[in-house]
């Protein structure tokens, strides 16, 4: 194998990672920081190993690269892969694995304190002059709560649910692990619908499938409590935006933390982008991006490539 493709570099580094152990894994790399549908094919001609993490290499394009032996994801998600074309080529696909679980959870950490404390809304409001206007020397005026013995549900209780349960653990918290909608419970986890009317704070880790897509929609956000938080790093499409954003106009929850949308960048007339919304808190999905944290990612796709050379490969998914 002699040449390799990254589509969407710029997807992981922004400049500060050492790529230097990557470029050598093969005599030829072309990095591009971004790649167009109508490039993909142009880019990925000749090449004998493709990384993506956005890009999609769906049946038409997996079928003209003739070349393609290895596709390696810099994320743990494989849905922009047609599995199944990639099957049927003989193409190998792997994933990159647990390499962000300390940044997404110290984010969900972030998102819970800022939404019990409201520290964003009382510097938006010190900055729009309301301290300065104020009477007395304290702006307290809007709930200000405590996640010591608050409890936290956990939906989705792989490494990165188990890394939000011990970061809340130490804070006091009561961690209860909720089993998926329409499952019935196995015997570490409580039913779904206990988890959603009981916890103060719900926390999303499950993956998007047609199990989970839409899984929290109008009649489960109608079901928890009325100062309930809910927080999703996992995946947009988990969470009906409509009904999030229609929950939080009506107050019928407290509060929701998310940092990611089912369409990503996100149009400007998005449901939660909306500036009537209240108590609600949007991030970039940058929960998984620290610096340590991307440069994990290219250290395991190292790794991944250079297994695959010596014919072991690892995080094979296909």
């Amino acid at each position: 194998m002699n040449k390799g493709v990254f589509l969407d570099v710029g997807s992981v580094d922004n400049g500060d990672l050492k790529l230097t152990a990557l470029d050598r894994t093969l005599p030829e790399w072309r990095f591009f920081a971004h790649t167009k549908t109508q490039d993909r094919l142009e880019r990925i001609s000749g090449a004998d190993i493709v990384i993506s993490n956005k890009i999609h290499l769906d049946r038409p394009l997996l079928e003209e690269a003739e070349s393609l032996k290895l596709i390696a994801l810099s994320a743990t998600g494989t849905n922009v892969v047609d599995l199944e074309a990639a099957r049927e080529r003989g193409v190998t696909v792997c994933n990159v694995r647990d390499y962000c679980d300390d940044s997404v959870a110290q984010h969900v950490l972030t998102l819970m304190l800022n939404l019990v404390t409201g520290q964003p809304f009382y510097a938006e409001g010190v900055r729009q002059g309301r301290w300065s206007a104020a009477e007395h020397f304290s702006l307290h005026d809007r709930p200000i709560r405590e996640l010591k013995d608050l409890t936290l549900g956990i939906v989705g209780y792989g490494n990165l649910g188990r890394a939000v349960g011990r970061l809340a653990r130490t804070l006091g918290m009561n961690v209860l692990i909720g089993e998926r909608r329409g499952r019935e419970p196995r015997p570490d986890r409580l039913a779904f619908r206990e988890i959603m009317a009981n916890a103060d704070i719900v926390s999303l880790h499950c993956p998007l499938t047609k199990e989970t897509r839409g899984m929290i929609d109008r009649a489960v956000l109608s079901s928890m409590k009325s100062e309930a938080i809910l927080i999703n790093t996992a995946r947009g499409g988990i969470v009906v935006e409509q009904d999030l954003a229609d929950a939080l106009r009506a107050g019928e929850i407290g509060g929701a933390g998310i940092d990611v949308l089912t369409h990503e960048p996100p149009p400007e007339d998005h449901p939660l982008l909306a500036d009537d919304i209240p108590n609600l808190i949007v991030t970039p999905h940058n929960a998984w991006a620290s610096r340590s944290a991307r440069q994990a990612c290219i250290d395991q796709l190292t790794g991944i490539i250079n297994a695959f050379q010596r014919g072991q490969p690892v995080n094979r998914v296909v």
